[in-house]
């Protein structure tokens, strides 16, 4: 079972304090990229969450965004007339002006509104903390969701490069002999003597250049090996797919630059491009 690195869980919670809700989102990265959007209440515990995060998600890009709406009954402002009246004389001895544009600049200055904000327990912080886990078991639910369908797909495409490759096989005798049998007619037709036996020879040396039964054999214990992978248990499987899928292509690229053979050429063109999918669903997978 692979995961996709592309994911979204939510979590909500009716606290005593207010509504609370959390989106967490993830796409492909090469590492695990983190990038919060919290609240200023929850700084004290935002250590917690990172440990959270970085525990249960290995790999991906991934948005973290708290939202909290107070309720009114736990939060009220003040204004502080004082020092808003200090900002605006401060302001009135830089330039002229009329006076509700000061106050509309004092007001947004610091230290002109007090804020009185809840304190938040230990039992609160804990809550929000199991809501940022319960966000997570739902964005991997939808990776695993989402994987096996890239699952399918991979072994899909990496099927119809193994019935490709049979028609590989099944060119290459044809291949040898047409070679062959091109030489000894060019041969025929220069009407010129030669010796068989340094004939024969030569044409060994020349056909063992075009030989692909080595990389034949390669390519399908890469393909073996690619399907084991899969199955394994372990869940980062995305790297080591690609490190395959790497080697898959390049004993692909050694037959088609080998094949002297039209519908070989076709068939190692069908295969790169059933390896180019494969690539691009490895881009997304953990």
């Amino acid at each position: 079972m692979i995961q996709s690195m592309t994911g979204f869980g939510n979590a909500s919670l009716d606290s005593e304090f207010g509504k609370i809700s959390l989106d967490i989102k993830s796409l492909n990265s090469k590492t695990l990229d983190l990038n919060y959007n919290l609240n200023s209440i929850f700084r004290n515990i935002e250590n917690d969450i990172r440990s959270i995060l970085t525990s249960s998600l290995k790999r991906g890009k991934v948005d973290l965004k708290i939202n909290f709406k107070i309720s009114e009954n736990n939060f009220s402002s003040n204004l502080n007339h004082a020092v808003i009246k200090s900002h605006i004389k401060d302001l009135q001895k830089i330039t002229s002006g009329v006076g509700t544009e000061f106050l509309k600049i004092a007001v947004t200055l610091p230290n002109s509104i007090e804020n009185n904000r809840p304190n938040l327990d230990k039992k609160f912080t804990d809550s929000i903390k199991q809501l940022v886990k319960n966000a997570i078991k739902e964005l991997i639910d939808f990776r695993v969701q989402e994987g096996s369908s890239m699952e399918l797909d991979l072994l899909n495409n990496l099927k119809s490069i193994e019935n490709k490759l049979e028609k590989i096989k099944i060119y290459s005798p044809e291949r040898v002999e047409s070679v062959k049998k091109k030489i000894k007619q060019n041969l025929e037709e220069l009407k010129v003597e030669f010796d068989k036996n340094r004939f024969e020879q030569e044409l060994i040396y020349y056909l063992e250049k075009y030989d692909i039964n080595e990389e034949i054999i390669r390519l399908e214990n890469h393909v073996v090996f690619f399907k084991k992978i899969i199955n394994e248990p372990n869940i980062e499987k995305g790297k080591k797919l690609g490190f395959v899928g790497q080697e898959i292509g390049r004993e692909i690229n050694t037959i088609g630059s080998k094949s002297n053979h039209l519908l070989m050429q076709q068939t190692v063109v069908e295969m790169k491009n059933d390896l180019e999918k494969i690539k691009e669903q490895l881009l997304n997978v953990l």
